[in-house]
């Protein structure tokens, strides 16, 4: 089991912790082998607190930092659970709202959940219209101007996840994360392809479909965007694929660790809530019903430590900029091992190349050999034997002499 403690800063607000409380029952009720079973939580009292299940592997964040960009294939065995679980969500009546790689767990089993449903509400609720809440590159357009949030919502968030499987990079940047914010809503979501060789046609329609910025064009709920995918695998006879544990993953280092819920001494994980206003008025915004002057509450990433850490809690929301190793402007990314992502028909890029055997062996001609044992010297060799033969001679008188008990005699051959 795993406890997740609610920020302090939201403790006493009476409309937070109702929230917290009515979506926590409702996320208690879903059961599915693709998400992250909530089991218990309480709203009475300090601390309020959820308990769920406890993941020992680790996150979808950590895998592409280690491993890069994912030919299809492999983009696709990681999608087809995430989506089963996101449209269980869906099915419900629920919304996620925050969809994004730290939020995509792979269990020491290989299996593939959807967790972190801090931000979860019923698709009908009322949405605030003076902030944008989520993570900052995954958003979806209607969250940054202020609209209703739906299904669709999350399909393009999943579709912005895809595009980061596939290429290793976020489609938007910005000077500022506001900036960042408002740069999906004046350009549509590149094709993979243009950012990385190999991906097929099909996958950038997939793409292409999920963050359309129409909410109306992208595919309605997490149900339709499986389906298409599956249609997709099918058409390319795509590989079976088991998703990888990370091999370095936080969630096993911060196991073998007490947890800290006091949030003292983890400010590694993210930086302190800061509000953005936004401008009075954008392009998209002039489609749409004037709302008052909108504030965004961001909470920058930090890139991995190779330190134990906790896990952020549900009811944080970052700004997730690109990780350390997709930090590079686009281009062509390192190639994914072969070993790692093995398959027949993937051409991204060339597998990496052996190391010639003579780079090392210039480092072994410059160590000198150990100087062989030689016996080629025969008076010395004379001179050992000599040695043996007195020392055996010896042993044997001293023998001879303390076991036959005659302390006053002589052997024959002395006498």
């Amino acid at each position: 089991m795993a406890a997740k403690v609610m920020d302090e800063r939201y403790q006493d607000d009476p409309a937070f912790v109702k929230r917290f409380e009515r979506e926590a029952r409702a996320m208690a009720q879903l059961q599915h082998p693709n998400l992250v079973a909530v089991h218990d939580f309480s709203s009475e009292g300090v601390p309020i607190y959820l308990i769920m299940e406890l993941i020992t592997g680790g996150t979808l964040r950590e895998l592409l930092a280690e491993r890069g960009p994912m030919p299809a294939h492999a983009a696709a065995a990681v999608m087809h659970p995430m989506l089963m679980g996101l449209n269980e969500v869906h099915r419900t009546g629920l919304v996620h709202r925050d969809i994004k790689p730290d939020n995509v767990l792979i269990t020491s089993h290989n299996r593939v959940k959807l967790g972190d449903f801090g931000l979860v509400r019923s698709a009908a609720a009322e949405q605030a219209s003076n902030q944008i809440i989520g993570t900052v590159s995954y958003l979806s357009p209607e969250q940054v101007t202020g609209e209703p949030i739906t299904p669709e919502s999350d399909v393009y968030s999943a579709g912005v996840v895809l595009f980061e499987l596939l290429t290793g990079t976020v489609p938007f940047s910005g000077a500022t994360p506001m900036d960042h914010a408002t740069a999906r809503l004046h350009a549509d979501v590149p094709a993979p392809s243009s950012r990385i060789a190999g991906v097929p046609k099909l996958f950038d329609a997939l793409v292409a479909t999920a963050t359309a910025r129409q909410a109306s064009e992208r595919f309605a709920d997490a149900g339709e965007f499986l389906d298409a995918l599956d249609d997709v695998t099918r058409d390319l006879d795509l590989p079976e694929f088991t998703v990888p544990v990370p091999r370095n993953a936080a969630a096993a280092r911060t196991a073998e660790q007490p947890t800290d819920f006091s949030g003292t001494g983890a400010t590694h994980v993210f930086d302190a809530t800061t509000t953005i206003d936004t401008p009075s008025a954008t392009p998209a915004e002039q489609h749409t019903a004037p709302a008052p002057e909108a504030a965004t509450e961001y909470i920058p990433q930090t890139p991995p430590a190779d330190i134990p850490h906790r896990a952020p809690l549900s009811f944080e929301t970052r700004a997730d900029l690109p990780a350390p190793p997709f930090a590079a402007p686009p281009g062509p990314p390192v190639a994914p091992r072969g070993a790692e992502y093995p398959t027949s028909n993937y051409h991204a890029q060339a597998p990496l190349e052996p190391q010639p055997q003579g780079a090392l062996s210039h480092i072994a001609e410059d160590e000198p050999a150990e100087r062989p044992l030689s016996n080629r010297n025969v008076f010395t060799l004379l001179l050992f034997l000599a040695f043996v033969g007195l020392a055996t001679v010896a042993v044997a008188l001293g023998g001879w002499w303390f076991g036959s008990g005659q302390y006053g005699s002589m052997p024959t051959f002395f006498a």
